[in-house]
């Protein structure tokens, strides 16, 4: 399938990128693009930098750069901006975040001096473990949402903007379900005006920039834009939404691994996992609230790539448990372990046993950059609501009601890619292969 009369608006102009939180994962981030902007460093596990995509067919030879092939905001097209509870700015947080050396920070020190952080929307219920005090003194959720507005509004003016994209890089929230106030955006803006307490801080976030037509990325594990209420207004809006929680560590390696058990029909008995992790993130998920947002974010994977309905023989049994302890000298270096039993011919068993000693910011800094730059080109392609295309970078990928995520990371990638194909007017590929044969 080749997609007709797509018009893609071109990237001109700056790109404003709006951070919720200024830590750990935000000041990698925003260094990061700095360093290789002065050419300092390479943008490493980026695929909008680094990746290739294979068009036509393989004797064809035609393997562009995505960025070659698809009319992506460039890096020196990028502005900063960020909102944090604590005033630090970038600089000064990413010391204190300690993900990256003094020497690294210090070559791009006086980029990240100028970025200090706006007032907050900040709830101490939904964050119970840390507390700051640069937040907005608005007490009414919809004025916070306004504010919000406000901010984005002046930032974008004042840096002589064209687009803008926001992108939660904040703090897990206590698990909430779903409230009647998020069942409809009429019902939802009632609740914002009541103060209703079922209205979390990454919804007003969410709300004020998609009221404002700019996307919304939700790297956390948060309820936020899962809710109708968001994503009918992102419908309305015309603007696409996507998430949820970035796919970094452990998670990333059982989309990986369980794939592979599943190719050659070998069973598995039981995945137990473990973490250990000292940053802000670890702290926060230190309370049980926010780490039963997590977890559920967490123990989706295994059941929707393995699919026990289907082969109950093989996967029906399954012991699957995860635990995340906070460790503070870890620090940002975290330590995933999995202790993976499965069985096999003759229902003989064996263990796999990983150890992914990760560095969680630096894997996630390139997911930022990604879904910065592939949301901003879904925007200009006239794409809403939605983006389950871009499910490659979540733990738990957002879908149309009713339908399962895809956690398979191989189908992932194949869906991104056939994604950026059909919107380029390109052929998708299906890796069929038979016209080399007849």
């Amino acid at each position: 399938m080749i997609a007709k009369d797509i018009k893609i608006q071109p990237a001109e102009g700056k790109l404003g990128v709006l951070l919720v939180g200024l830590g750990a994962v935000s000041t990698t981030f925003i260094a990061g693009v700095e360093l290789i902007r002065r050419k300092h460093s390479k943008a490493i596990g980026s695929m909008t930098q680094m990746g290739h995509i294979r068009l036509g067919k393989r004797t064809d030879k035609r393997n562009p750069l995505i960025k070659d092939l698809v009319p992506l905001a460039t890096l020196e097209d990028l502005v900063f901006a960020a909102w944090d509870i604590f005033p630090d700015n970038a600089k000064e947080a990413a010391r204190k975040a300690g993900v990256l050396s003094d020497e690294d920070v210090g070559k791009v020190g006086d980029f990240l001096e100028k970025i200090v952080p706006m007032k907050a929307v900040f709830d101490q219920r939904f964050v119970k473990n840390i507390k700051g005090d640069n937040i907005k003194a608005e007490s009414n959720k919809l004025a916070l949402a306004e504010a919000l507005m406000k901010d984005m509004e002046d930032f974008k003016r004042s840096n002589n903007l064209s687009r803008l994209a926001v992108i939660w890089c904040a703090s897990t929230e206590s698990f909430i379900e779903l409230a009647e106030s998020h069942k409809s955006l009429k019902d939802f803006e009632t609740a914002l005006k009541n103060n209703d307490p079922s209205i979390a801080p990454s919804m007003i976030y969410a709300y004020a920039a998609l009221k404002s037509g700019v996307s919304f990325c939700n790297g956390a594990p948060n309820l936020t834009v899962d809710i109708p209420a968001l994503q009918e207004l992102a419908m309305e809006m015309r603007v696409p939404i996507s998430g949820k929680d970035f796919k970094t560590g452990q998670t990333l390696m059982k989309t990986v691994l369980a794939p592979g058990f599943k190719a050659r029909y070998l069973g598995v008995s039981g995945w137990f996992s473990t973490n250990i992790l000292g940053n802000r993130d670890g702290e926060v998920l230190d309370d049980p609230g926010s780490f039963k947002t997590k977890e559920e974010s967490k123990l989706g994977v295994l059941d929707t790539i393995l699919q026990p309905e289907v082969y109950p023989e093989l996967y029906g049994k399954i012991h699957h448990k995860v635990s995340i302890n906070y460790y503070p000298p870890r620090g940002d270096n975290k330590e995933g372990w999995d202790n993976i039993d499965i069985f096999g011919w003759l229902g003989y068993p064996m263990q796999v046993k990983v150890d992914f000693l990760c560095r969680d910011s630096i894997l996630a800094a390139p997911l930022v950059l990604d879904l910065v730059l592939f949301t901003d080109f879904a925007q200009r392609a006239g794409l809403k609501g939605i983006q389950e295309w871009l499910s490659f970078y979540y733990k738990s990928p957002m879908t149309a009601p009713n339908l399962y995520p895809e956690h398979d990371i191989f189908i992932q990638e194949t869906k991104l890619k056939n994604t950026l194909r059909y919107l380029m007017g390109e052929e998708q590929i299906t890796h069929l292969g038979r016209e080399y044969y007849e």
